[in-house]
């Protein structure tokens, strides 16, 4: 018997590779005779660029970028086996790296994270997927394209930094200086949203209050990304402000789309082809997967909605074990998720299940093993 281990950490108490251990002491007490793999998976949020190096072995290369504010931080990305690299947004250009009342999406930059991936082509790396999560910027990726030879000039031919200000003020795009290894270069944004570049659902009207922008300021972002799309489309010769996704990062996915040729697939579908889920997946005869939180939104790009969606492909049966359940968490039945363990074995607080998360998970972990192991016992009768 093969027993697959592809859980998402819950936030806060277990991580990954904690639950994976976990999950091999409970399988240990219950099938002793089966054999286990487990694997470290995310849903391209926090986190992903160190469970995917984990996962696969790789390493991880720091350098000096600049912030989304101009100052200098320190950002790592993975480099993986195969030529491969896999690059976060937010450890260059993220929101957490903004302080509160400092935050200002017409100044913001997505400059560093171009630099990140000018570093990964430097390095002869030619596949490359971008996590773009929590960004504290709003500047339709002209800062990224900018740190990658792309020059943006205004109605005097002065070159423009690029930020969430620079938007309306681009007249010409000159792409004679973009990275020449980018066009020999695979790209692939990973993005759960499916929001637009522009309108009602846009990066600036959805996403850019959250970045600082006040009423007045979000229609003078939105007009002048408006005019930044009309300009890269005529540069460019793509289409790609209303593709679903588009509005990701304060539009950081449309640019690169629209420079780069990149294609756009949800976090976890990235995650699990990267440490090749599929292949691990032969042979299985189960899945145990899960999350800290199942609720409606936990069909929608995480971690178990994804690994049941290829077990119900494959045949396999696939389980979770999560930390709690809110409404709507019944529809990851039809993603390839049999059945849902709740770690809480009786009435207590948060802070209690935090403090006993170990000894909770593992009780769960033989508890629905048992009832696996019971199942099997009743079919051979």
């Amino acid at each position: 018997m093969k027993i697959l281990l592809a859980s998402d950490s819950f936030k806060g108490s277990l991580t990954s590779e904690r639950i994976a251990q976990l999950l091999e002491q409970a399988v240990a007490q219950v099938f002793p005779e089966a054999v286990t793999e487990g694997m470290l998976v995310a849903d391209g949020g926090e986190g992903t660029m160190e469970a995917v190096v984990a996962e696969l072995h790789g390493t991880t290369r720091t350098v000096e970028v600049q912030g989304p504010m101009g100052t200098p931080v320190q950002a790592s990305y993975g480099l993986l086996p195969g030529g491969r690299a896999l690059i976060e947004m937010a450890k260059a250009s993220g929101l957490p790296l903004v302080k509160d009342q400092e935050r200002d999406p017409m100044q913001a930059s997505s400059y560093g994270t171009g630099e990140l991936i000018r570093d990964a082509l430097d390095q002869g790396i030619r596949e490359i997927a971008i996590a773009v999560g929590g960004s504290a910027t709003n500047d339709g990726g002209m800062g990224a394209m900018a740190a990658l030879g792309v020059r943006f000039l205004d109605e005097k031919g002065a070159v423009l930094p690029g930020c969430g200000a620079d938007l309306g003020r681009v007249q010409a795009i000159d792409l004679s200086g973009l990275h020449p290894a980018a066009s020999e270069a695979r790209f692939t944004v990973m993005c759960d949203v499916t929001n637009p570049l522009l309108g009602s659902n846009g990066a600036s009207r959805t996403f850019g209050p959250q970045k600082g922008a006040d009423p007045a300021m979000v229609e003078q972002l939105e007009e002048g990304m408006m005019h930044y799309a009309e300009v890269t489309e005529q540069a460019t010769g793509v289409c790609a402000a209303f593709l679903p996704g588009a509005g990701a990062a304060g539009g950081l996915s449309f640019a690169l789309m629209s420079y780069l040729g990149a294609e756009r697939k949800p976090g976890i579908e990235t995650v699990l082809d990267l440490i090749r889920f599929d292949q691990k997946l032969e042979g299985a005869d189960l899945v145990i997967t899960g999350e800290g939180r199942m609720d409606g939104q936990s069909s929608f790009g995480k971690v178990p909605a994804g690994v049941g969606e290829r077990c119900k492909r494959a045949g396999v049966p696939a389980v979770a074990i999560v930390g709690g359940l809110l409404a709507g968490y019944e529809e990851i039945y039809r993603h390839g998720i049999c059945s849902v363990t709740t770690t809480v074995n009786g009435v207590m607080s948060l802070e209690e299940a935090i403090a006993h998360s170990e000894d909770l998970y593992l009780d769960a972990a033989c508890r629905m093993l048992r009832a696996i192991r019971c199942g099997m016992e009743m079919n051979r009768a």
